[in-house]
């Protein structure tokens, strides 16, 4: 199944000019991976920032308290479920030889 995009798409790193043609999965994932690990840092950032604020602004109510610390918890959960994601399925494709999956990771 070949998919073909001919829009250009204007990125910080750069322009990606169309028609670009897909076609495998892996290639639109290796394409969507970038922008991905972008969203969850800004995320994480801003899920620290709104726990710091329920902090900041609990003025001493147990509740608002207990509520930025599970925002907390949760932002730095949710950042090692994804780091430990991405480590495990490049021990994955290091361990198993699969070239697609290092590929897929053109910065390490």
């Amino acid at each position: 199944m070949t998919t073909v995009f001919a829009q250009t798409l204007t990125y910080p790193g750069g322009v990606v000019q169309g028609p670009v043609a897909f076609t495998k999965v892996g290639s639109v994932v290796a394409a969507a991976i970038p922008f991905v690990f972008a969203f969850s840092g800004i995320a994480l950032l801003l899920m620290l920032i709104a726990a710091g604020f329920d902090f900041v602004t609990s003025a001493g109510d147990p509740k608002k308290l207990e509520m930025g610390k599970q925002r907390l918890t949760y932002a730095i959960v949710g950042f090692l479920v994804i780091f430990v994601s991405y480590w495990m399925v490049q021990l994955a494709g290091i361990v198993f030889g699969i070239q697609e999956i290092q590929s897929a990771f053109p910065w390490h």
